[in-house]
Protein backbone atom coordinates (compact mmCIF):
# COMPACT_ATOMS: atom_id res chain seq x y z
CA UNK A 1 0.00 0.00 0.00
CA UNK A 2 1.30 3.45 -0.96
CA UNK A 3 2.24 5.71 1.95
CA UNK A 4 -0.27 8.54 2.44
CA UNK A 5 0.66 12.24 2.53
CA UNK A 6 0.29 12.25 6.31
CA UNK A 7 3.32 9.95 6.65
CA UNK A 8 5.55 12.71 5.25
CA UNK A 9 4.01 15.61 7.21
CA UNK A 10 6.08 14.80 10.29
CA UNK A 11 9.55 15.81 11.37
CA UNK A 12 12.45 14.62 9.22
CA UNK A 13 14.00 12.45 11.93
CA UNK A 14 10.81 10.46 12.38
CA UNK A 15 10.31 10.09 8.63
CA UNK A 16 13.96 9.05 8.11
CA UNK A 17 13.76 6.36 10.78
CA UNK A 18 10.37 5.05 9.65
CA UNK A 19 11.36 4.87 5.98
CA UNK A 20 13.70 2.00 6.86
CA UNK A 21 11.96 -1.16 5.66
CA UNK A 22 9.58 0.63 3.27
CA UNK A 23 9.83 0.10 -0.52
CA UNK A 24 10.77 2.85 -2.99
CA UNK A 25 9.12 2.22 -6.38
CA UNK A 26 9.47 3.82 -9.80
CA UNK A 27 6.93 3.08 -12.53
CA UNK A 28 8.33 4.44 -15.80
CA UNK A 29 6.92 3.50 -19.21
CA UNK A 30 5.38 0.37 -17.73
CA UNK A 31 8.76 -0.67 -16.27
CA UNK A 32 8.60 -1.08 -12.51
CA UNK A 33 11.66 -1.13 -10.27
CA UNK A 34 11.66 -1.24 -6.51
CA UNK A 35 13.90 -1.66 -3.52
CA UNK A 36 13.59 -1.84 0.25
CA UNK A 37 14.98 1.30 1.88
CA UNK A 38 17.83 0.20 4.17
CA UNK A 39 19.67 3.49 4.76
CA UNK A 40 18.54 7.12 5.13
CA UNK A 41 19.86 10.43 6.44
CA UNK A 42 17.77 13.24 7.93
CA UNK A 43 18.53 16.88 7.04
CA UNK A 44 16.82 19.22 9.47
CA UNK A 45 16.68 22.60 7.76
CA UNK A 46 17.68 25.68 9.71
CA UNK A 47 18.85 23.54 12.66
CA UNK A 48 21.33 21.62 10.53
CA UNK A 49 24.46 23.10 8.93
CA UNK A 50 24.64 20.04 6.64
CA UNK A 51 21.21 20.71 5.09
CA UNK A 52 20.89 22.47 1.75
CA UNK A 53 18.08 24.53 3.27
CA UNK A 54 20.18 25.68 6.26
CA UNK A 55 20.81 29.16 4.81
CA UNK A 56 17.25 29.69 3.64
CA UNK A 57 15.16 29.42 0.51
CA UNK A 58 16.83 29.51 -2.91
CA UNK A 59 15.69 28.43 -6.35
CA UNK A 60 17.35 25.06 -5.69
CA UNK A 61 15.88 24.54 -2.21
CA UNK A 62 12.37 25.95 -2.63
CA UNK A 63 10.90 22.42 -2.68
CA UNK A 64 12.06 21.97 0.96
CA UNK A 65 9.77 24.80 2.03
CA UNK A 66 6.61 23.13 0.75
CA UNK A 67 4.64 20.32 2.36
CA UNK A 68 6.19 16.88 2.77
CA UNK A 69 5.75 14.04 0.33
CA UNK A 70 7.60 15.42 -2.69
CA UNK A 71 10.96 14.57 -4.23
CA UNK A 72 14.06 16.72 -3.99
CA UNK A 73 16.84 15.63 -6.35
CA UNK A 74 20.24 17.22 -6.86
CA UNK A 75 23.48 16.46 -8.66
CA UNK A 76 26.73 15.74 -6.81
CA UNK A 77 30.22 15.63 -8.29
CA UNK A 78 28.62 16.80 -11.54
CA UNK A 79 27.41 13.29 -12.31
CA UNK A 80 25.32 11.55 -9.63
CA UNK A 81 21.68 12.21 -8.76
CA UNK A 82 20.73 12.05 -5.07
CA UNK A 83 17.10 11.31 -4.22
CA UNK A 84 15.48 12.93 -1.18
CA UNK A 85 12.05 12.86 0.41
CA UNK A 86 10.74 16.23 1.58
CA UNK A 87 9.39 15.98 5.13
CA UNK A 88 7.33 18.06 7.56
CA UNK A 89 4.81 20.81 6.91
CA UNK A 90 5.08 23.95 4.80
CA UNK A 91 7.89 26.34 5.79
CA UNK A 92 9.76 23.77 7.90
CA UNK A 93 12.48 22.81 5.38
CA UNK A 94 13.42 19.21 6.20
CA UNK A 95 14.28 16.28 3.95
CA UNK A 96 15.52 12.70 4.02
CA UNK A 97 18.26 11.43 1.71
CA UNK A 98 17.72 7.85 0.62
CA UNK A 99 21.24 6.38 0.76
CA UNK A 100 20.71 2.68 -0.05
CA UNK A 101 18.15 0.12 -1.18
CA UNK A 102 17.95 -3.64 -1.20
CA UNK A 103 16.86 -4.37 -4.79
CA UNK A 104 13.67 -6.47 -5.06
CA UNK A 105 11.66 -5.58 -8.20
CA UNK A 106 12.93 -5.10 -11.75
CA UNK A 107 16.43 -6.23 -10.81
CA UNK A 108 17.39 -7.11 -14.39
CA UNK A 109 16.42 -3.61 -15.54
CA UNK A 110 18.44 -2.13 -12.67
CA UNK A 111 21.47 -4.11 -13.86
CA UNK A 112 21.06 -2.70 -17.37
CA UNK A 113 20.64 0.87 -16.12
CA UNK A 114 23.72 0.55 -13.91
CA UNK A 115 25.82 -1.46 -16.36
CA UNK A 116 26.64 -3.70 -13.42
CA UNK A 117 25.52 -7.26 -12.69
CA UNK A 118 26.62 -7.30 -9.05
CA UNK A 119 23.41 -7.27 -7.00
CA UNK A 120 25.19 -5.78 -3.95
CA UNK A 121 26.47 -2.86 -6.05
CA UNK A 122 23.17 -1.88 -7.71
CA UNK A 123 21.73 0.41 -5.03
CA UNK A 124 24.42 0.68 -2.31
CA UNK A 125 24.76 4.45 -2.48
CA UNK A 126 22.59 7.46 -3.32
CA UNK A 127 23.90 7.92 -6.88
CA UNK A 128 23.77 4.20 -7.61
CA UNK A 129 20.18 3.78 -6.45
CA UNK A 130 19.00 6.80 -8.41
CA UNK A 131 20.54 5.42 -11.60
CA UNK A 132 19.21 1.90 -10.96
CA UNK A 133 15.70 3.25 -10.32
CA UNK A 134 15.70 5.52 -13.39
CA UNK A 135 15.52 8.69 -11.29
CA UNK A 136 16.80 11.79 -13.10
CA UNK A 137 16.86 15.53 -12.40
CA UNK A 138 13.39 15.65 -13.96
CA UNK A 139 12.03 14.12 -10.76
CA UNK A 140 12.57 17.39 -8.87
CA UNK A 141 9.21 18.16 -7.28
CA UNK A 142 7.60 14.80 -8.16
CA UNK A 143 4.69 13.85 -5.90
CA UNK A 144 5.36 10.71 -3.84
CA UNK A 145 1.59 10.18 -3.76
CA UNK A 146 1.58 9.96 -7.58
CA UNK A 147 2.17 7.09 -9.98
CA UNK A 148 5.75 7.49 -11.30
CA UNK A 149 7.56 7.39 -7.96
CA UNK A 150 6.18 6.40 -4.59
CA UNK A 151 6.93 4.55 -1.38
CA UNK A 152 4.98 1.53 -0.18
CA UNK A 153 4.59 -0.37 3.05
CA UNK A 154 6.18 -3.81 3.09
CA UNK A 155 5.29 -7.08 4.72
CA UNK A 156 7.66 -9.39 6.53
CA UNK A 157 10.58 -6.95 6.59
CA UNK A 158 11.37 -6.71 10.27
CA UNK A 159 14.68 -5.16 11.16
CA UNK A 160 16.54 -3.42 13.93
CA UNK A 161 17.12 0.23 13.05
CA UNK A 162 20.38 1.80 14.23
CA UNK A 163 21.33 5.49 14.27
CA UNK A 164 24.86 6.62 13.29
CA UNK A 165 26.67 9.73 12.09
CA UNK A 166 25.88 10.87 8.55
CA UNK A 167 28.33 10.30 5.70
CA UNK A 168 30.51 13.02 4.11
CA UNK A 169 29.24 16.00 6.12
CA UNK A 170 32.53 16.91 7.84
CA UNK A 171 32.08 20.53 6.66
CA UNK A 172 29.02 20.96 8.90
CA UNK A 173 30.76 21.61 12.24
CA UNK A 174 28.91 20.14 15.21
CA UNK A 175 26.15 18.87 12.88
CA UNK A 176 28.63 16.33 11.48
CA UNK A 177 28.34 14.44 14.76
CA UNK A 178 24.54 14.22 14.87
CA UNK A 179 23.26 10.64 14.81
CA UNK A 180 20.86 11.34 11.95
CA UNK A 181 21.76 8.42 9.64
CA UNK A 182 19.46 5.42 10.03
CA UNK A 183 20.31 1.92 8.84
CA UNK A 184 18.80 -1.54 8.76
CA UNK A 185 21.28 -3.22 11.09
CA UNK A 186 23.63 -5.71 9.42
CA UNK A 187 21.99 -5.34 5.98
CA UNK A 188 24.30 -6.36 3.13
CA UNK A 189 23.16 -3.50 0.89
CA UNK A 190 24.26 -0.49 2.98
CA UNK A 191 26.44 2.12 1.30
CA UNK A 192 28.90 2.19 4.20
CA UNK A 193 29.12 -0.37 7.00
Amino acid sequence: MKLPREFYLRDGLTVARELIGKKLVTNLSEKVTGGIIVETEAYMGTLDAAAHSYRGKTERTKIFFGAGGFVYVYLIYGMHICTNVVANVENIPEAVLIRALEPVDGVELMKVRRGNKNLRELCSGPGKLSQAMGITKNFYGADLCGEEIFIETTENFSVEVKATKRINVDYAGAAADYLWRFVAADNAFLSVK
